[in-house]
């Protein structure tokens, strides 16, 4: 007699789960020998999640959890989404600007989450899940510097691995002045997951303030988690 079940969707959430269960990443070979599944299947299934966004390979060829999963709260929502929130709301408060949290996926960076000022009479509205590549904009070249060095680094992201905060004018919008710093996360179960903190503001932002208040805020939110 039928159980109902799907095998299909059985098998991708036992992926998943031990994807989420493997700190470091874990390979399709070793996906397919834990998970009792032959090699084409194992690759399919992941190919699936990668599409999804659910998961992602890494240039050595392990798979980690993807922008996707932290976006459902599949993991890390209680310890990031609860903390970041009062972190970004002092953020935005000190500086007078929108403070958000964006993600890296892919070749693209994507806000996560976004809090701003109370009373400001004029704000950058960030939309969740907005989208801009990686390598442009403050959030996208603070992640970067947070990777190795290599020698195709921008004088932006050389800056920023020297300072601890990106600066950039008008990169993604006209006139928006933004400044970030990486969220270098220790805990090992969040392999693959890479983050920056900011604000962004129209011209009056106050860099010297924020340069001060970006790098405090991305330092509570780490130790927080830590």
């Amino acid at each position: 007699m039928s159980t109902g079940k799907l095998q299909t969707l059985e098998r991708g959430i036992a992926l998943l789960r031990l994807v989420s269960q493997s700190p470091e990443g874990i390979r399709i070979n070793e996906l397919a020998e834990q998970l009792g599944l032959n090699r084409p299947t194992a690759y399919r299934i992941v190919a699936t999640l990668v599409d999804q966004t659910m998961v992602r390979r890494l240039e050595d060829g392990r798979i980690v959890m993807g922008v996707g999963a932290y976006q459902l709260g599949a993991r890390s929502s209680d310890s990031i989404q609860m903390l970041a929130r009062p972190v970004l709301e002092t953020l935005a408060q000190a500086t007078g600007a929108t403070a958000f949290l964006s993600m890296a996926e892919g070749d693209t960076c994507v806000v996560v989450m976004t809090a701003e000022p109370r009373d400001a009479v004029f704000n950058i509205h960030y939309k969740l899940g907005t989208r801009h590549p990686i390598d442009r904009g403050a959030a996208g070249i603070a992640i970067l510097a947070a990777r190795p060095e290599t020698p195709q680094d921008s004088e932006d992201i050389r800056f920023c691995r020297a300072n601890g905060y990106s600066v950039t004018k008008g990169q993604l919008h006209k006139g928006a002045v933004g400044v970030s710093s990486p969220v270098q996360l220790q805990d090992a179960g969040l392999t693959g997951l890479e983050f920056s903190i900011g604000v962004v503001a129209l011209e009056a932002l106050e860099i010297t303030q924020a340069a001060k208040a970006v790098p405090d805020a991305a330092r509570q939110l780490v130790g927080a988690l830590s």
